[in-house]
């Protein structure tokens, strides 16, 4: 008996040590190993429908739905609910539509352009399930930008939302003239080449259309095309697999949504964040989806209370701009548990949980085309995600050394990369494989080329090459520290630096143009600054540049500062040096140049001086 005694006392001694030495240094240990057991046991459903004919897709997702809880609210938007079947019947009377007017056949590629509203569902289902594949079109990029849309992805058809017809009027012809049928949903247009879709709807049949028409019988097959700035300038068609739209919309139910969650999504549905994670997640649940056409500050909070909102989708100058409101004594009173995105920085973090209440919020890394995503379920402050032992046996990513002065990656003697200790910063590179493959762009295997890195630790291996400069604790917590080479990012969009160049080239007076980022306080990202070396007989004109730069490029692509320089300095290569200017910044009590401000009031680009300056640190002056 006394021995007995002795063994399991000396069994609680030991059960308690471990527990006591696995809380002192593998305090996440069962948090990382219950989460990683579900993205696991997601990934084998995923390998599965590989191997069999049984592949299931977001659209097979939302039909199962449709018949589950079909009287649902699915999408609330403006006041209005929408159901499950009220969607999907829709969307139905659109493939109809589609079929016998349009003449659209499984596997066309069809161009969307609209807002967020219900009808962008609608159609996009309802070219789904004609078996289409649709290209999301940034609705703020500009003439130029959107006829290369059309050239990289390879479409012949663009649909466009009722209040973004006008915005077509400059480059109508050049689509007609490229045999683009345009199709606007309008019950009439004033353009005869413009066909109207909402008068064809009424009597379009409900039925749905053939099943075989979108039946999938790849994860790799294309669905989706979405559009994202990179180094080379115009934007660049990435390839969205099912596969791909498949783990996104595992998302929400990997941080432990349910189908009793009501979201909130005010991010556009063009990008990745809304439309995969957004709608497909709320798919994926079978929850409800409160859409708003556009983000507002001031009524995000009375929008959350009306709608019982407890799952919301962020980028870091949305929380940041919530920060800005005024207090009030309601900033508590809502049902908010829980925010899903990316780009919240840690001092917006603290003040956002301070203020509004311990809401969790799941930082997701990852890009649009990318093969790699880390995700923040611990919800430690500061980090876009977690990364453990586990976690590095199925996906293969590495931190390698790089040299910011330079812009390349620092090579050894025999020409590969080395990896940086823990806590070092790095370029994040993630080895492209069978269980991470990288899908690439539409139209241009060069571009897709561009953005691997071949021979990285040994002859013949591959790694998609973020573009990101990160650091990974001792933990294993991710942390983003920059962005490298020709993109920065400012008000939620990737900014092309090459793009701008370009435009900004065509001025009469302009020699040459850099185009970088710099840090704006109080703003997340980088706003943009060209360094501008005026040609020889002309002279710096600020109305002529903001008028040449309002009516070419998107809002978010603007340069809000530019700098006159009679040398333009370059590497040993003759590349543009962009570090020491970055360095520089826009202070004009440190830069001797001549600097100038964008100046929406006056139209035109005005002297920096040190009371703007201090009006843009303090926040005061409106960029």
């Amino acid at each position: 008996m006394t021995l007995c005694l002795g063994c399991l006392s000396v069994l609680v001694a030991l059960a308690l040590s471990v527990y006591v030495l696995q809380k002192l240094c593998f305090p996440y240990f069962w948090r990382d190993l219950l989460f990683l057991q579900k993205v696991v046991r997601y990934g084998v459903k995923l390998e599965v429908f590989k191997l069999t004919s049984s592949v299931r897709t977001v659209l097979d997702r939302f039909l199962q739905q449709v018949q589950r809880i079909p009287d649902k609210p699915f999408v609330i938007y403006d006041g209005n609910v929408h159901t499950y079947r009220d969607i999907d019947r829709r969307s139905n009377r659109l493939a109809n539509v589609f079929l016998e007017k349009a003449n659209l056949r499984k596997g066309d590629c069809v161009a969307l352009l609209m807002n967020n509203e219900p009808d962008f569902l609608c159609v996009w289902f309802g070219l789904a399930k004609v078996g289409c594949s649709v290209a999301f079109l940034n609705t703020n990029i500009k003439s130029k930008s959107l006829l290369h849309c059309f050239n990289s992805c390879g479409a012949k058809t663009l649909i466009v939302g009722s209040d973004l017809v006008e915005d077509l009027d400059g480059i109508l012809n050049s689509l007609l003239l490229d045999n683009i049928q345009v199709w606007a949903m309008r019950s009439w247009t004033k353009h005869t080449e413009v066909h109207s879709l909402l008068d064809k709807l009424e009597s379009a049949s409900e039925k749905p259309v053939p099943a075989a028409l979108h039946a999938a019988t790849s994860l790799k097959t294309p669905t989706l095309y979405i559009f994202t700035s990179g180094t080379t300038g115009l934007p660049k068609a990435a390839v969205i697999s099912h596969l791909q739209s498949l783990k996104a919309a595992a998302g929400f139910w990997a941080f432990g949504a349910t189908e009793d969650d009501v979201i909130y999504v005010t991010l556009p549905l063009y990008h990745s964040a809304a439309s995969l994670i957004g709608v497909g997640g709320t798919i994926e649940l079978g929850a409800t989806l409160v859409l708003k056409k556009k983000f507002s500050a001031s009524q995000f909070w009375n929008d959350c209370r009306k709608h019982d909102v407890t799952i919301f989708q962020y980028i870091g100058e949305l929380c940041r701009y919530l920060c800005n409101q005024t207090k009030t004594e309601l900033d508590k009173v809502h049902k908010v548990r829980m925010g899903v995105g990316n780009g919240l920085h840690q001092d917006v973090w603290q003040e956002f949980q301070s203020r509004f209440g311990k809401i969790k919020m799941c930082e997701v890394y990852g890009s649009t085309e990318g093969n790699l995503c880390f995700m923040n379920h611990i919800g430690k402050i500061g980090s876009v995600g977690r990364s453990n032992f586990f976690y590095r046996l199925l996906f293969k990513y590495d931190l390698v050394k790089y040299d910011i002065v330079k812009d390349e990656p620092v090579k050894d003697q025999y020409g590969f990369c080395a990896r940086v200790d823990k806590g070092e910063m790095g370029l994040l590179l993630s080895k492209v494989s069978a269980i991470s493959p990288f899908f690439g762009y539409a139209g241009s295997k060069e571009l897709t080329e561009k953005k691997l890195m071949r021979n990285v630790f040994v002859k013949g291996d591959a790694y998609f090459n973020t573009g990101d400069l990160m650091a990974e604790d001792h933990e294993g917590f991710i942390f983003f520290r920059d962005r490298v080479g020709d993109t920065f990012r400012w008000k939620g969009e990737n900014v092309a630096t090459t793009e701008v160049t370009e435009i900004l080239g065509l001025v009469d007076f302009i020699q040459e143009v850099n185009v970088y980022g710099v840090q704006v306080p109080g703003h997340e990202g980088r706003g943009g600054m060209a360094s501008i070396i005026v040609r020889p007989g002309f002279i710096f004109d600020g109305k002529k540049l903001f008028e040449h730069v309002v009516r070419d490029l998107p809002g978010y692509a603007r340069p809000l500062f530019i700098r006159l320089q009679e040398v333009m300095e370059t590497t040993s290569t003759f590349k543009q040096q962009k570090f020491h200017l970055v360095q520089s910044g826009f202070n004009p009590s440190k830069v001797t140049d001549p600097l100038y401000v964008l100046d929406y009031k006056q139209k035109s680009y005005i002297p920096l001086t040190d009371t703007i300056y201090q009006s843009i640190s303090a926040g005061e002056h409106k960029l």
